[in-house]
């Protein structure tokens, strides 16, 4: 698991391989991620934006940019926390995504917080140890 806070708003992160939406022979690999937002501060926020980068193993980056999160711009309360499940596709083995949020508070401020790059591994890759 990845975990970052920002603003006593953490975000943890947990990906998981699909090797039965991914084909070696054919380049695809897929996982998904599952990500849970925490809202420790004393403030009601609001998620409106995400950024990702998104770079596989040769290097190659994708940035994605958007509303909310699964189609959801979720507001936290004090103490509540949001949870939701995506998926990225890459055509290596292996990659990470790096991203944060925008989020908007109930005073109207808008500030970022970070989402800890995580990697994506899958059991096709090579392992070489020092």
């Amino acid at each position: 698991m990845y975990r970052a806070v920002t603003r006593q708003i953490e975000v943890t992160v947990e990906p998981n391989f699909l090797p039965e939406r991914s084909s070696a022979e054919q380049c695809k690999y897929f996982w998904s991620y599952t990500i849970v937002i925490t809202n420790s501060s004393e403030e009601t926020v609001q998620l409106r934006e995400r950024y990702w980068i998104i770079t596989d193993a040769s290097g190659n980056q994708r940035h994605i940019r958007g509303e909310g999160v699964v189609g959801e711009q979720p507001v936290l309360a004090p103490g509540e926390r949001y949870e939701y499940t995506s998926g990225v596709p890459l055509s290596t083995a292996s990659g990470f995504m790096a991203g944060r949020y925008q989020m908007v508070s109930e005073s109207g401020e808008r500030f970022e917080i970070e989402v800890p790059t995580f990697s994506l591994d899958s059991p096709d890759i090579k392992r070489v140890l020092n």
